[in-house]
């Protein structure tokens, strides 16, 4: 192993994580502290094959639900996508049967170590009658990488990706068809060696469920206040901060009731003497200043391991870059940067008296954009600026172009037909 020094720390904390995934069973993996070569040894298993698909169709299907009654992750489809793997015969033929309990053995090592990685997308239906995912490439590469991590197998992207689309096309009646609604799209694995050990799993099993849901905030915005938290620590240097791995959203639970209670929709993720800032909630962080010269920066914390990198965080920068660049300019500020770095609360604080703050928001594929009021922060409430719609002038324009792109309003790559 390579030796630790200044030039690949200073590699690790501004190197891209995304130019370190693939999608082969040859892996480059960026870890939180190393940019090192991990490779893993040739194999003759089998990996995942769409041509062996079985499908066995539902024999009583439902009748999907008024969109109107729609809660979040709430209702499924008809149909579940299943591929088995085991470390002695690679990855077995894949099928689509109807969405059902799984049958597990309690000695499963999912259930005592959390060997359990997945994903979230959504497929849109577009004016047109197609069905699309937003950028699905991200989502597969991040899922190896994620997978990779905690020791469980990693997956052809592209046959993994065709094996969905077929899933959501067996089930695309279940999409809605009104403004704002979509089939939220969960792919996981995880870990089924039925004997005790903490060993990389010799069984594992790679699934997808599907779930019809509507706008996350039915009632239009609505920013929400946070809860600077640094009592507890959601991902530290060298863990799982930057991997969408299952045993990060549990600690989560009990700080987000504690916030609650103290009268706060969610918990600001705060690191170090510093408390920078990092997370919010589940989502990434956007931060907007005003320099002395006019010049807005939008600002999120860097890829440094700790923070997970979100397909809509990188969606968010790239908008941004376009628009500073002017290669594709957007109702912005014309003097517009972007930038990735640490931000202490302290400076948030100062902005928020002296008036430079702009605005702060999260993104995530759930919520696409969610504002932010006002912060609780060591005693003191610092207050966020919203516009009358509970938008700033970023998030909104960021938002805007955001669904735009999902739904095909907006033509765009970013937009995989299905």
């Amino acid at each position: 192993m390579a030796s630790l020094s200044l030039r690949h720390l200073a590699r690790a904390r501004t190197a891209a994580p995304w130019a370190a995934l693939v999608c082969t069973r040859s892996l480059r993996f960026s870890s939180s502290l190393l940019d090192i070569p991990i490779t893993h040894s040739p194999s003759s298993l089998p990996d995942i094959d769409p041509s062996k698909l079985e499908v066995i169709q539902n024999p009583n299907p439902k009748t999907p639900p008024p969109a109107s009654t729609l809660v979040f992750g709430h209702t499924f489809t008809d149909h579940m996508l299943t591929v088995p793997w085991s470390a002695a015969n690679g990855w077995d033929a894949p099928r689509i049967i109807p969405y059902g309990p799984l049958s597990l053995e309690p000695s499963s090592t999912v259930f005592h170590y959390a060997q359990c990685i997945f994903e979230g997308m959504k497929a849109y239906r577009q004016p047109n009658g197609k069905v699309t995912l937003f950028r699905p490439d991200m989502n597969m590469k991040r899922m190896n990488n994620s997978a990779h991590r905690i020791a469980l197998p990693n997956f052809n992207c592209d046959s993994f990706l065709e094996l969905i689309k077929k899933l959501i096309r067996l089930d695309k009646h279940w999409i809605p068809t009104q403004s704002g609604h979509s089939l939220y799209v969960r792919p996981t694995m995880i870990g089924t060696q039925t004997s005790i050990g903490v060993s990389p799993p010799n069984q594992a099993l790679l699934y997808v469920i599907c779930s019809p849901v509507g706008p996350y905030y039915p009632q239009g915005f609505k920013p929400v206040s946070l809860h600077g938290t640094s009592e507890y620590v959601r991902a530290s240097p060298g863990g799982t901060g930057a991997f969408k791995v299952g045993i990060n959203y549990a600690p989560g639970v009990l700080p987000q009731k504690a916030a609650a209670t103290l009268g706060y929709s969610q918990n600001l993720w705060l690191h170090g003497p510093e408390h920078y800032l990092t997370e919010v909630g589940t989502m990434n962080l956007f931060v907007v200043f005003k320099r002395p010269d006019g010049t807005h920066e939008l600002v999120t914390p860097p890829l440094d391991g700790m923070i997970l990198p979100g397909v809509t965080r990188d969606s968010v920068l790239a908008l941004g870059r376009g628009h500073a660049s002017g290669t594709h300019r957007l109702d912005l500020p014309d003097k517009f940067v972007v930038t990735e770095r640490q931000v202490p609360m302290k400076e948030v604080q100062e902005a928020s008296k002296n008036g430079s703050l702009v605005e702060l928001f999260g993104a995530g594929t759930a919520a696409v954009i969610t504002t932010v009021d006002k912060i609780g922060y060591l005693g003191e409430e610092v207050i966020i600026p919203t516009g009358s719609d509970g938008m700033g002038p970023v998030s909104r324009i960021m938002w805007k172009e955001l669904v735009g792109r999902q739904t095909g309003v907006i033509p765009s790559e970013w937009s995989v037909e299905i």
